[in-house]
C-alpha cells in the first residue's frame, strides 16, 4: 500500500516537471529554447533564408543581395543557405508591398531594397503606400551613385552637350530608367538638367522594371540615354559597350570610375546618394533581429565584401539598425524638399 502511495506521489512530480519543460519550450517561439529555467537561448535560424531583392534580374539591388548572399557564405558567418528572389514592379514597390503585406511574421524573409521606397511614397504620382516604417531596419550597407549613361558609339561625350541638345530639342533624346516617373532613376537625370535650364516636364522618360530592362533599351537603341546608378553601369563601361558620362556622387569615384567627372565638375551644382540596405518584417522578433544586425555588422568587415564593394564600385555606408532609421528619416526630408522643387510632391 505504501509502495503504491510513492508512485503515485512521484508520478504526479515527474508528470508536472515533463509538463513544466513543454511550455518552456513552447513559449520560446520558433526560434527558442529554454536553458536552464533562465532565459531563453535563441536557436535562430533553423531554415534557409530568402532575400528579396524588389528589382528585375541585372540590377544594382539584385548584385548587392546576391553579394550578400555570397559573403555570407563565403565567410560562414551563416550556416544556413541564403537564397535570392526577384520581385520586380513599379519600382520597387511590388516587391515591397508584397514584402510587407504577406512576411511582416516571416523571420526568414528579408527585403533589401534602395533609396526609391522613400520617394514612391512621397511623390505625387506615387505608387506606393508603404514605408520604411512599415519594416525593421537591420543595417545600411552601401551608397550607390546616379551615373547618366550612353552607348559607346553615342555622339554625347560629356554632359554639357547632351544637356544643350534637349534643350535645343527635347523631343529627338529619349532617356531610360529601371524605376517610374519621379523615382530615383529618373531623379538622376533630372536633378543635373534642372539646374542647365531645362524644363523637367519637357524631358523623354521612358521607365522599365529594373535597371537589367533599362540598359537593353539602351544597347538595343529604344533610348539615347540612360539614367542608372553606377554599379549596374559598371560591367558594361569595363566591356565598352557603353560611356558614363557624369556621377552623382560628391567627389570622383576610384578605381574603374575615376576618370568620370560629378555633376558639380560638369557645373551642374547638385548630387544624389542611392542607399541600399537590409530590412527585416515589421514584427520580426528580437532574438532575429539582433543575429541579424550582429552578422551584417560582422559581413562589411571581412576582406570578402571590401572587395564587391571595390569591384562594384560601391561605397561603405554601414549604420546599425537605430543609425539607419534615423538617416532614413533624414533622406525622407531631403527628398520632400526636392520633389517640392520639381512640383512632383504629394
Amino acid at each position: 500500500m505504501n509502495q503504491t502511495k510513492k508512485w503515485k506521489k512521484w508520478s504526479g512530480v515527474l508528470l508536472t516537471t515533463a509538463m513544466a519543460l513543454s511550455l518552456a519550450a513552447c513559449g520560446g517561439g520558433g526560434g527558442q529554447t529554454a536553458v536552464g529555467g533562465g532565459k531563453a537561448a535563441s536557436t535562430y535560424p533553423e531554415k534557409p533564408i530568402v532575400i528579396t531583392a524588389p528589382s528585375g534580374a541585372g540590377g544594382g539591388l539584385d548584385k548587392t543581395a546576391r553579394s550578400v548572399a555570397k559573403v555570407m557564405s563565403a565567410s560562414k558567418l551563416v550556416e544556413k543557405t541564403i537564397t535570392v528572389e526577384n520581385k520586380p514592379g513599379g519600382g520597387q514597390a511590388v516587391g515591397l508591398a508584397d514584402f510587407v503585406t504577406q512576411d511582416k511574421k516571416n523571420n526568414y524573409k528579408l527585403l533589401l531594397p534602395s533609396t526609391p521606397i522613400i520617394i514612391n511614397n512621397l511623390k505625387k504620382e506615387g505608387n506606393s503606400p508603404h514605408s520604411y516604417n512599415d519594416m525593421t531596419p537591420l543595417a545600411l550597407l552601401t551608397k550607390d551613385y546616379g551615373a547618366i549613361v550612353v552607348a559607346a558609339g553615342s555622339p554625347f561625350n560629356d554632359l554639357k552637350t547632351l544637356m544643350d541638345a534637349i534643350k535645343a530639342d527635347p523631343t529627338k533624346v529619349t532617356v531610360a530608367g529601371g524605376s517610374a516617373p519621379g523615382s530615383l532613376d529618373h531623379l538622376t537625370f533630372l536633378m543635373p538638367a534642372v539646374k542647365a535650364g531645362i524644363d523637367p516636364k519637357s524631358v523623354k522618360y521612358i521607365s522599365y522594371d529594373g535597371g537589367g530592362e533599362a540598359i537593353a533599351a539602351l544597347l538595343g537603341g529604344n533610348a539615347d540615354v540612360l539614367a542608372t546608378d553606377v554599379s549596374g553601369a559598371g560591367e558594361y563601361v569595363k566591356s565598352g559597350k557603353v560611356k558614363i558620362l557624369g556621377v552623382s556622387s560628391p567627389e570622383r569615384l576610384k578605381g574603374t570610375f575615376k576618370d568620370i567627372p560629378t555633376y558639380k565638375e560638369a557645373g551642374y551644382d547638385t548630387e544624389l546618394i542611392n542607399w541600399r540596405g537590409v530590412f527585416g518584417p515589421k514584427d520580426m522578433t528580437p532574438d532575429a533581429v539582433a543575429y541579424w544586425e550582429e552578422k551584417l555588422k560582422a559581413m562589411t568587415q571581412t576582406a570578402e565584401w571590401k572587395a564587391e564593394l571595390e569591384t562594384n564600385g560601391w561605397d561603405d555606408g554601414y549604420k546599425n539598425g537605430a543609425d539607419f532609421k534615423t538617416y532614413l528619416g533624414e533622406q525622407e526630408k531631403m527628398f520632400k524638399e526636392i520633389l517640392g522643387l520639381l512640383n512632383m510632391a504629394k
